[in-house]
């Protein structure tokens, strides 16, 4: 079952690229006490995803923050390797935490999955936008397969 408004983030660990290396982070330590704007991609790397998802985000953190969210997470099913260098590679800083779900579990828990297998792609994870406050799920936006209309940061802002 998907996750919806009112559910409460799934408590896990998951993982982040540090300057020593691939690091865990809990759920908890993302959003306890903290709103939190976190968006999903199919994968880094990827032609929308590189384009417009992380890139709109990147822009809009100040303006995010701005509107009273804490801090602004970009999750995908690739590993900290991949997340951290596609950080790298978007120019992201400290703007947005790039965060890894390589083995799909906060996806799978949150009901968020996508099968790409028939495209050589695997167990992905849906386009998705949140608003999360202190763990429960405040606003949320899932866009259908190929598309980009709903989860981007500017709705997001527009929604704040």
């Amino acid at each position: 079952m998907t996750i919806k408004v009112g559910d409460k983030i799934p408590s896990m660990t998951l993982n982040i690229m540090t300057k020593d290396g691939p690091g865990g982070v809990s759920t908890d330590e993302i959003f306890k006490g903290k709103t939190v704007a976190i968006f999903g991609v199919p994968g880094a790397f990827t032609p929308t995803c590189s384009a417009k998802h992380l890139p709109g985000f990147v822009g809009n953190a100040d303006a995010l923050k701005k509107k009273g969210v804490d801090s602004v997470v970009c999750l995908s099913v690739n590993d900290a390797f991949v997340m951290g260098a596609w950080g790298k590679d978007q120019k992201v800083g400290d703007k947005v935490m790039m965060v890894a779900d390589g083995s799909a579990k906060f996806t799978k828990a949150a009901g968020l999955e996508l099968d790409l297998n028939e495209r050589g792609l695997g167990l992905r994870c849906q386009r998705f936008s949140m608003v999360v406050d202190d763990g429960v799920v405040k606003k949320l936006h899932i866009d259908p397969p190929g598309t980009f209309e709903k989860t981007s940061a500017e709705v997001m802002l527009g929604e704040l």
